[in-house]
C-alpha cells in the first residue's frame, strides 16, 4: 500500500491538470512542450464548453485540477463555494507586471488575498465576411439589418445575447434598466439568425464554410480566425460600444501538484508565453504590459486593442447574482422557443 501510495505521488508531481476551454492557450502545442521542457512536468487538459459545466467539473471532482481558467464573472462563485484557494503571488514572478486596473481588481483580490491571476482580457462583439460584404460594419445594429436575413450567426449565451442587445438599446450591460425591451430587441432577431455557436471551434468552421457572413465572436477568436485560419474576416468594436472581460487563472482547492500549477500560471502570463501564442495563433490581449509591449508595433492586439478610443467604448462586465442569471436563462430560453417556431 505504501509503494502504491508513494508511486501515485510521483505520477501526481510529474502532471498538472488544467480545465479550460479547448483551443485556449494552455494547450498550444508549443506551450506544453515548452513547459515539460523547463520543468519536466507533462500538462493534461480537461474541457469544457460553458462555464456552468466548468462549475459542475469543480464540484463533483474535487481534487482533480490544478489550474483552472475562467472569466471574472465566474470567480466569486468559485470562491464562495471553497473549489478554489488563495494564490501565493510571490511565487510568481511575472505578476509585478499584470496591469493594475486588473491585478487590484475588486473581483480578483479580496483584502490581502488574490483569488486568481489575470492571464488576457478581450471585448465581445461579431465579425464578418469581407468578401460577402462589402459594407464597413460599425454599429452592433448591423445584426438587425434586412439586408443580412438569414446571414447571422449567434452565440448559444443568453448572458452574450442580452448584453449585445443592450448595447443597440443604449442600455447599461451590466445594469439594464428594461429588460422587457431587451427580450423584444431579441425577438426581432429571428428573421437574421442562420445559425447557433456554442465553440469556437464550431464558428470558426461556419465562418470558413460559408455558411453566415456575420457572427457574433470574441476578438481573440477573430484573431484567430484572421492569422490560424487566413480568413477575410474583420472585427468590430461597435460606435455603441462592446462588452469587455478578462479570465483569470485559479488553483483549484486541494490542488494535486500546486508548485508546479504556481509555475505554470507564471509561465502562461509571461511574455515569452504570449508573443508567441499571438504571432502563431492570435490571441486575447495579454493581461501583462510588457507582454503586449513585447508584441510587434503592427499587432493587432497593439493597433487595434490598445487604441486608447477603443477602450473608451469598452464596458467591462461585472459579476451576476444567481438570480439574475437565472433571469437571463430563463428569458434567453423563451426567446429561442420563439425562434424555433
Amino acid at each position: 500500500m505504501l509503494s502504491l501510495a508513494a508511486g501515485t505521488t510521483a505520477a501526481q508531481a510529474q502532471e498538472i491538470r488544467v480545465l479550460n476551454w479547448n483551443g485556449y492557450g494552455t494547450d498550444e502545442k508549443f506551450a506544453v512542450e515548452k513547459f515539460k521542457e523547463m520543468t519536466g512536468v507533462t500538462v493534461v487538459h480537461d474541457y469544457y464548453t460553458s462555464e456552468q459545466e466548468m462549475l459542475t467539473k469543480m464540484r463533483t471532482s474535487p481534487g482533480a485540477y490544478d489550474v483552472v481558467v475562467v472569466g471574472t464573472p465566474f470567480l466569486p462563485a468559485t470562491r464562495d463555494e471553497g473549489l478554489i484557494e488563495p494564490i501565493d503571488t510571490s511565487k510568481i514572478s511575472n505578476f509585478a507586471d499584470v496591469s493594475a486596473q486588473f491585478r487590484d481588481s475588486d473581483i480578483v483580490k479580496v483584502g490581502d488575498e488574490t483569488w486568481g491571476v489575470p492571464w488576457v482580457w478581450g471585448i465581445n462583439s461579431f465579425a464578418y465576411n469581407t468578401e460577402t460584404i462589402k459594407d464597413k460594419l460599425t454599429s452592433v445594429n448591423a445584426l438587425w439589418d434586412p439586408k443580412y436575413a438569414g446571414r447571422v450567426s449567434l452565440r448559444d449565451d443568453g448572458i452574450y445575447n442580452v448584453q449585445m442587445a443592450a448595447l443597440a438599446l443604449g442600455q447599461d450591460i451590466n445594469h439594464p434598466a428594461d429588460m422587457a425591451a431587451i427580450k423584444e430587441k431579441l425577438l426581432a432577431l429571428k428573421p437574421q439568425i442562420r445559425s447557433f455557436w456554442a465553440s469556437e471551434d464550431e464558428w470558426m468552421k461556419g465562418i470558413a464554410a460559408k455558411n453566415f457572413d456575420i457572427g457574433e465572436i470574441w476578438a481573440g477568436g477573430a484573431a484567430r480566425a484572421i492569422k490560424r485560419h487566413k480568413l477575410p474576416i474583420e472585427f468590430v468594436v461597435p460606435t455603441e460600444g462592446a462588452s469587455a472581460w478578462f479570465d483569470v487563472m485559479m488553483i483549484a482547492k486541494d490542488a494535486p501538484n500546486k508548485e508546479a500549477a504556481e509555475k505554470f500560471i507564471d509561465y502562461m502570463i509571461s511574455p515569452d508565453f504570449y508573443v508567441t501564442w499571438d504571432t502563431n495563433a492570435g490571441a486575447a490581449v495579454s493581461a501583462n504590459a510588457k507582454a503586449v509591449a513585447a508584441l510587434p508595433e503592427d499587432a493587432f492586439n497593439r493597433t487595434v486593442m490598445g487604441n486608447p478610443e477603443v477602450l473608451e467604448r469598452l464596458k467591462f462586465a461585472l459579476p451576476l447574482t444567481e438570480e439574475q442569471r437565472q433571469e437571463i436563462s430563463d428569458m434567453w430560453a423563451e426567446v429561442k422557443t420563439e425562434f424555433a417556431r
